[in-house]
């Protein structure tokens, strides 16, 4: 009795560890994902809503964006994002928090500008607050070149 107790007990423990994992990687999505549409139509509200005070946001240039100017700079359209693109994405988790890696790919028209594009690679930090992902922190790197 007690064997089949374990057993049933290591079981019902493996389904909730993996399942959560799995649950957390389909939220990660959805989150990464409504970041890149707040990105191309961006609202005030909603783009505070998936960021937290403290974000640091890393430009490929090198400039770093606090959680204000981030917003303020796609809401002005000094970062205009006409398109963004989203390729080969990893997650990571780790306890709560979410390391997500891509490919962007977007073109840009930064203040009324002819459209330009960008290609980078990206590293997204993702915290878990109660039952939401934050973002933390964003880098951007240029894409390495394929030879």
């Amino acid at each position: 009795m007690i064997k089949k107790l374990t057993v049933v007990i290591t079981f019902l423990m493996t389904l909730i560890v993996f399942g959560q994992k799995k649950n957390d990687k389909d939220a990660v999505v959805d989150v990464a994902e409504k970041l890149r549409l707040a990105m191309i139509d961006p609202d005030k509200t909603t783009l505070q809503s998936l960021i937290l005070p403290e974000l640091t946001y890393g430009h490929s240039g090198g400039h770093i964006d606090d959680a204000t100017e981030f917003v303020e700079k796609l809401v002005s359209k000094k970062s205009d994002f006409l398109t963004i693109d989203i390729t080969n994405q990893n997650i990571s988790i780790v306890g709560n928090t979410a390391i997500v890696r891509h490919h962007f790919y977007a073109t840009t028209a930064d203040l009324g500008k002819a459209p330009g594009d960008v290609t980078l690679d990206i590293l997204l930090v993702w915290v878990k607050t109660g039952k939401n992902w934050k973002l933390l922190a964003r880098q951007a790197v240029k894409a390495e070149k394929k030879k």
